[in-house]
């Protein structure tokens, strides 16, 4: 009555049944979390409506010509890792125009890139550290109707590598 095939199928039914039960037992803890883990309280993803968007204001530190000329293109190099999904170095053109020379360089003229209106109305002023620090901050406030997503760099420092950065590659 109880040959190996008999012993084997047993022995897989049951295996079976124990893989359901842990894998469901995942699902389960993926789906309906109580909190405790990894991440716990944190949501998977936010919106940003804007409405959290407020103007920048000036502080007490330095102003930025001394912190751009302390500042680390090799900081700059790493911070332009959040650029890189959308603009290139290599004079081609991405999601957002190519940055290589972007410093000094007029507003919207990278060659074959369909600049917003906002951007074109500012074509006849450069990008000048400053003004690049500026529109960093908060792209949508410095040129509101720009096609620019990405919300900005709210980190002083991490703004001025990122500019020394681009300016090495003039």
């Amino acid at each position: 009555m109880f040959d190996t095939m008999t012993v084997t199928k047993a022995g897989g039914a049951l295996c079976g049944s124990l893989l359901v039960f842990l894998l469901g037992g995942w699902a389960a803890d993926a789906l309906y979390s109580t909190g405790g883990g990894h991440g716990a309280g944190q949501q998977a993803y936010v919106i940003d409506t804007g409405a959290d968007d407020a103007p920048a204001t000036a502080d007490d530190g330095p102003d930025f010509a001394t912190l751009f000329a302390a500042a680390d293109a090799g900081a700059g190099e790493k911070a332009f890792a959040k650029c890189r999904a959308c603009h290139k170095l290599d004079g081609s053109n991405g999601t957002g125009p190519y940055l290589n020379g972007v410093v000094d360089r007029p507003k919207a003229a990278a060659e074959g890139f369909a600049y917003s209106d906002a951007l074109r109305a500012m074509a006849d002023t450069a990008w000048t550290p400053e003004n690049l620090n500026a529109f960093l901050i908060n792209p949508r406030a410095y040129a509101p109707g720009n096609k620019m997503s990405f919300a900005g760099l709210p980190r002083t420092d991490e703004r001025v590598n990122l500019i020394s950065y681009l300016a090495t590659l003039n």
